[in-house]
C-alpha cells in the first residue's frame, strides 16, 4: 500500500472523508459532534464521485480512502461510492458506528464490494464504561459481536480506543479483549479537546509518557499498534530501539503488570506503526460539506472540494505547506532533534494555545535524542 519513496509533500497516504454527520449514537467525545439527521449541505452523490476523481488525480499509488462520519452507514448510496472507488483501484476502508445498521450481512457486503479494512471503536473494558461514553446501552456487547465476526470475515480489523483520564487504567483489559478477538490493528487516540471531546479530561504529559511505555509493550503480541494525535509515541519507539528507555514510573509499571497478568509476557518483536504521517503531511480530511482541513481534529479549513481540487489544496494551501515545515515549529517541538519524525500534535497545540505551530503540551520532553535506527515499520490505515 505504501512504499519507501512516498512523498508526503506531493500526496497524502490517507484521505479521510466524513461522508455524513448523521449518527444514531451520542458519544461524549465525538469529534464530529454527530447528529441524528444528515445536514442539507452534505456532498451529493455526484459530488462524492467527483471527490473520488480528485483522489485519482493524485496519481498512482493512490491515497487510501477512509470513509467515516458520523456513521458511514447512514450515508446514502454508500456502496455505489465504494464500488466507484474500487473500480478506480483506490483502497477503501470504512469506520461504521455500532448501531442496528451494522450487521453480519453488512460486513459480508463490505467484503463483497472490495473494502479492505474496517475500524470499530472500543473505549471501555465493560458495558458500564463503554456504553456510558457512547450514550446507548448495549453498544459494548454489540461491538464485541461485530468485532468477532469481522475478524473472521477477511476484512482487516482495526479497533480504535480514545484514551483519556476516565479509562487509562482500563487499557490492559481493553487490550485483552482485542487480543482474544484476533484484531489486526489497535489504534489509540490521544484525546484532543475538540467537538464534544472538549468536555472530557485529557491526559497529562506524564500520563501520556506512561501510556506510550505501556503501548510499546502491547505492540509485542502480534498486533500492530498505532497512535492518533500521539506522535510522541514514535520517540518512545525510537528510544527503545536505541536502548534508551527511561525508568518506569509507578503508573506505567502498574499498567504493564496488569497487562502481563491478563495476556502473559510479550512474545514477538514490536509491531509499532511509525509511518511519520501528521495533519497536513500524509493526512488530509474532507468534511461532510466538502471543506478540506489538515486533519479531523484540526478544524482549520484551507478550501472546499466543490470549488477547488483536492490535490492543489493539499500540495499548495499555505497552512498545509506550513505544517510540513518542521523548521517553523515553536517551543519545545522547535528544538527537539526528532521534530521531523514526530513534530508533536498540531491539533493539540492549536486546541491548547490557538497556535497551530506551538509545542505539543502532552509531550513530557524538552529535547530528545538524535538517532536513526534500522527498524521494521508496520503500515496500516489510520482513523
Amino acid at each position: 500500500m505504501m512504499n519507501k519513496t512516498w512523498n508526503f509533500d506531493e500526496k497524502p497516504l490517507l484521505v479521510f472523508w466524513e461522508t455524513t454527520k448523521a449518527c444514531n449514537l451520542a458519544c461524549k467525545h465525538c469529534r464530529a459532534e454527530a447528529i441524528p439527521e444528515a445536514l442539507p449541505d452534505e456532498l451529493s452523490y455526484d459530488e462524492g464521485i467527483e471527490l473520488i476523481n480528485q483522489i485519482v488525480a493524485f496519481g498512482k499509488p493512490y491515497p487510501v480512502l477512509i470513509l467515516t462520519g458520523g456513521d458511514v452507514l447512514m450515508r446514502k448510496r454508500l456502496f455505489d461510492l465504494i464500488a466507484y472507488a474500487r473500480k478506480n483501484d483506490i483502497h477503501v476502508s470504512v469506520a461504521p458506528s455500532i448501531t442496528d445498521l451494522l450487521t453480519e450481512e453488512i460486513i459480508d457486503k463490505f467484503v463483497a464490494y472490495g473494502v479492505e479494512g474496517m475500524s470499530l471503536s472500543l473505549d471501555g473494558a465493560s458495558s458500564e464504561s463503554h456504553d456510558q461514553l457512547r450514550g446507548v446501552a448495549g453498544t459494548f456487547d454489540q461491538t464485541l459481536r461485530m468485532a468477532r465476526y469481522a475478524a473472521n470475515s477477511g476484512l482487516k480489523l482495526q479497533i480504535n480506543t480514545t484514551v483519556m483520564r476516565s479509562n487509562i487504567f482500563e487499557l490492559p483489559a481493553i487490550f485483552k479483549l482485542i487480543h482474544d478477538i484476533g484484531v489486526d490493528i489497535w489504534e489509540v487516540f490521544f484525546l484532543i479537546r475538540t467537538g464534544r471531546g472538549s468536555d472530557q479530561r485529557e491526559l497529562t504529559a506524564e500520563e501520556c509518557e506512561d501510556v506510550c511505555e505501556f503501548l510499546y509493550r502491547t505492540a509485542q503480541y502480534g498486533i500492530t499498534l498505532r497512535t492518533v494525535e500521539g506522535p510522541f509515541f514514535r520517540r518512545a519507539v525510537l528510544e527503545h530501539a536505541a536502548d534508551r528507555a527511561l525508568e518506569l514510573r509507578a503508573r506505567a509499571k502498574g499498567l504493564i503488570e496488569n497487562l502481563h497478568s491478563l495476556v502473559g509476557e510479550e512474545t514477538e518483536p514490536p509491531r509499532a506503526g511509525t509511518a511519520g504521517t501528521r495533519d497536513g503531511g500524509g493526512i488530509v480530511f474532507v468534511a461532510h460539506n466538502g471543506d478540506v482541513s489538515p486533519g479531523g481534529f484540526l478544524p482549520l479549513v484551507v478550501g472546499n472540494v466543490r470549488y477547488s481540487k483536492l490535490p492543489q489544496l493539499y500540495k499548495n494551501a499555505p497552512l498545509m505547506l506550513q505544517l510540513r515545515r518542521s523548521s517553523e515549529l515553536g517551543g519545545r517541538c522547535g528544538i527537539c532533534s526528532l521534530s521531523e519524525r514526530c513534530g508533536g500534535s498540531r491539533a493539540r497545540a492549536y486546541a491548547s494555545s490557538g497556535d497551530v505551530m506551538a509545542e505539543d503540551p502532552s509531550c513530557s520532553r524538552s529535547s530528545s535524542i538524535t538517532i536513526a535506527p534500522r527498524m521494521t515499520v508496520a503500515h496500516s490505515f489510520s482513523l
